[in-house]
């Protein structure tokens, strides 16, 4: 019995120490780069962005290949029967083809290579793209947190507003009225309450699409956090690097290349090929009469060297047809370019003015957060000595929700501006995510 009893308290203290370790790995608190990490290798669109790069490098190889040797082997075996006379044939060969002048071949080459850079480019927006879709994720969640807390506290100080109304009217130091108005927006209070919850839940099932699983606790932002201009602080330095440097940019620049490319392959289908062609071919016959049992065998070797050309001269328009739709396409990439590029420089100009009126407001909303707390406690002093009304000060608290509430989103916002500038000039990298990091409570 005392063997059961100690084998039963050592399971549980065992049972204790798991749940103590399970509880502790859940309630760890994960940053910035621990949920980019974890979307690196969960988010799908990452990784079919990773697959179609990976595809996009054998586009090289594949264009070198048109002008590298190319060697075939070709064999066969025949045999009849019944018969009074039969016989067998074997017969086997190979052949090397060396292209020599092909103008075709050798522009699909160049058009492959810009194909494998297309495919980079592509593959390094994705990335940029993810960053910007974690932040934004990261950050919501935070705000709705922050707005949820908000929430809470307002309610509270309702309630206790409320409480006091009541009690002020029980001794007749109040009127009736201010305990409806005091319900009233304890109503509302609890409706925000509600609506902030449901928030916090749509905002984290954002981010569980990104990474694979329900978030954990995030770090939130640090109190008081200082937030800078990005450098440079020139709204034309930006707009410049937006139109040489954005990749939605590059990628239009190597589509126009690639166009231009595939005219050229098109125009080289009215010019003349030449091949080198060697070739070696064995034949086996046999051959016997049933009468006589004799047989007959012999066979025949040939090796060949030499050069083959070939000129196009009419192809039933197809040619020319392919050359002007080539033209086409080209044009439009030539003026999917420019867009590119005005679309690049807009974003890089909206973003820097973002950025610049995002931090004027956070410090105006600081210094408004600071009023309104003052505004609320000269309201409720007020309030006990009798020269405010109830309502003042419910007016004063709802000025002070509203406040922290709209700091919380611009300071949250103007970190997420500053993250879509760099994205627009094509510089942002996972060192501008670690300095976002750096901004959060551990």
């Amino acid at each position: 019995m005392g063997n059961l009893i100690g084998i039963i308290m050592r399971l549980k203290n065992a049972i204790s120490l798991l749940v103590g370790c399970l509880l502790s790995t859940a309630v760890s608190a994960t940053d910035l780069m621990d949920v980019y990490m974890e979307a690196q290798a969960n988010d799908p669109q990452y990784a079919s962005a990773r697959a179609a790069n990976a595809a996009a490098q054998e586009k090289k190889t594949q264009g070198l290949s048109k002008l590298l040797p190319n060697i075939n082997a070709n064999g066969g075996y025949a045999r009849n029967y019944p018969g009074d006379t039969q016989y067998s044939e074997n017969q086997y060969g190979i052949t090397l083809t060396q292209p020599l002048f092909n103008i075709a071949a050798y522009q699909n080459w160049e058009r492959s290579k810009l194909e494998t850079e297309l495919g980079d480019a592509q593959f390094a927006e994705a990335k940029q793209d993810l960053m910007i879709r974690v932040a934004d994720a990261y950050f919501a969640v935070l705000t709705a947190q922050e707005v949820l807390a908000f929430s809470e506290i307002q309610k509270e100080a309702v309630s206790q507003q409320l409480a006091l109304a009541r009690r002020n009217f029980e001794v007749g130091n109040a009127t009736i009225t201010d305990t409806h108005e005091a319900v009233a927006r304890y109503n509302l209070a609890e409706a925000d309450e509600i609506a902030a919850v449901n928030e916090l839940e749509v905002r984290k099932t954002a981010l569980e699409e990104i990474i694979g699983h329900p978030p954990g606790i995030l770090d939130p932002l640090r109190e008081h956090v200082l937030l800078k201009m990005p450098e440079p602080a020139i709204i034309t330095d930006w707009v410049d690097m937006a139109g040489n440097s954005n990749y939605r940019v590059v990628e239009s620049q190597l589509a126009y290349e690639i166009a231009k490319r595939q005219t050229a392959i098109a125009k080289a289908g009215h010019a003349p090929t030449v091949d080198l062609v060697a070739s070696y071919n064995h034949t086996n016959h046999d051959q016997y009469t049933m009468d006589s049992r004799r047989g007959l065998e012999s066979f025949n070797s040939s090796k060949m060297v030499g050069i083959q050309w070939n000129i196009p001269l009419f192809s039933g328009f197809e040619t020319s047809s392919k050359v002007k739709e080539s033209v086409s396409l080209e044009e439009k990439s030539r003026n999917d370019l420019e867009a590119a590029k005005r679309s690049a420089t807009q974003q890089a100009r909206q973003y820097f003015l973002s950025v610049s009126s995002g931090l004027s407001q956070v410090r105006a909303l600081e210094s408004a957060e600071t009023a309104s707390l003052t505004a609320l406690e000269s309201n409720k002093l007020g309030y006990e000595v009798g020269v405010r009304i109830n309502i003042d000060v419910l007016n004063a608290e709802q000025q002070l929700y509203d406040t922290r509430k709209n700091l919380t989103r611009a300071r949250n916002e103007t970190i997420l501006y500053g993250l879509r500038l760099k994205r627009a000039a094509g510089t942002l990298v996972e060192d501008d995510l670690q300095e976002v990091n750096l901004l959060l409570q551990k």
